[in-house]
């Protein structure tokens, strides 16, 4: 045991250098070949053929969830007054969000327990779109098996985040370049300073408060009073926000580490499987929002994308859609989902007792 771990590549530093060097690798690729946004899907792609290679990768830890905060606060800037004024005409799509939670589990419910076989507990956690750390958790308290929650909701956001530049670009038209920011050499360095303060304040005061997703939704919350107030008018520089995608990318891609064959043929397609499913009941949603006239195509096809919270968040940036109508859809299921998971888990733990 002392032998092992005396090797080099045991030391979590070791591990996070060549995780790095992996995902720097991955980027210069995409951007030399000028593939659509690098910094994400560079780190994303390498860092998932090195996981499934077994090559001893490891996330980043706080700085991956730090790197969140910048996202917070981009959308918390993007929220000014013109947006809050228009956020009754949003009523009527964002009333469709609980009618879309309640298809889904009506469908992914039976999906993961009939066809795949996973025990009640594992196929509703598997089954809500909610955020990956909130389902493993809340899962794993109802009796689920944390494993399988992991590699699902990974899988789920993976194809999502892969597939979604793909369709924007060849359905909607989108050609994801749309300025994500200016660079920090032009932003004031009062405002800068402002935008951290607001990302750590916001970040630490949420965990304290307890409240979900705390490093995006703490940051977000206290720039958009920021912001409605005429203290902040800029989104965090280019730079940072080109980071936030790098570190997001790696640990998409590092969630994958140790999966075994036996998982590949029956989580992980289970997961591809289902996403699938989400995809269908997602394009009809966004099509009724469309049709009805209550949003843009893209932003409603962003807007009801079962994808990460953060991973949304910077396609509705590079893209250039509405960033309040998209992100306001994605609280709202982020509410309902993650809200109603401990009430299920306490019911369903009492029912497994009984």
């Amino acid at each position: 045991m002392r032998k092992h771990l005396s090797h080099p590549m045991a030391h979590p530093m070791a591990r996070r250098a060549l995780t790095f060097l992996l995902a720097a690798a991955g980027t210069t690729l995409f951007w030399a070949l000028d593939l659509p946004l690098p910094f994400l899907f560079g780190p994303m792609a390498f860092c998932l053929a090195g996981a499934l290679a077994h090559l001893p990768l490891k996330g980043f830890g706080e700085v991956s969830v730090a790197a969140r905060t910048i996202l917070g606060v981009a959308v918390g800037a993007s929220i000014t007054p013109e947006v809050v004024a228009d956020l009754p005409r949003m009523a009527l799509s964002v009333a469709l969000i609980p009618i879309f939670i309640a298809v889904i589990a009506a469908v992914g419910v039976p999906f993961f327990r009939r066809v795949w076989g996973f025990d009640g507990p594992t196929a509703y956690y598997a089954a809500m779109p909610g955020g990956l750390q909130d389902m493993v958790i809340f899962g794993t308290e109802a009796g689920g098996d944390p494993r399988v929650l992991s590699l699902v909701h990974a899988t789920r956001v993976l194809i999502i985040v892969t597939l979604a530049p793909f369709i924007l670009g060849h359905f909607y038209g989108a050609a994801l370049t749309n300025p994500i920011g200016d660079p920090v050499a032009d932003l004031p360095w009062s405002e800068l300073l402002i935008m951290v303060a607001a990302a750590w304040i916001g970040w630490k005061g949420g965990e304290r408060l307890g409240l979900f997703g705390a490093s995006i939704l703490g940051p977000m919350i206290v720039t958009a009073a920021l912001s409605l107030a005429g203290i902040v008018h800029f989104r965090p520089p280019a730079e940072a926000i080109l980071a936030a995608q790098f570190f997001i990318g790696c640990g998409i891609g590092v969630h994958f580490m140790g999966v075994t064959w036996g998982e590949l043929t029956r989580v992980v397609a289970a997961g591809v499987a289902y996403v699938l499913v989400l995809a269908a009941l997602a394009a009809g949603f966004s099509g009724l929002v469309t049709a009805l006239g209550l949003g843009a195509p893209m932003s409603a096809f962003l807007a009801f994308a079962p994808g990460g919270q953060a991973e949304m968040t910077v396609l509705a940036i590079v893209t250039g859609a509405d960033l309040g109508f998209v992100i306001t859809h994605h609280l709202t299921r982020m509410v309902i989902v993650i809200v109603g998971a401990p009430v299920l888990a306490a019911l369903i733990a009492r029912r497994r007792r009984g």
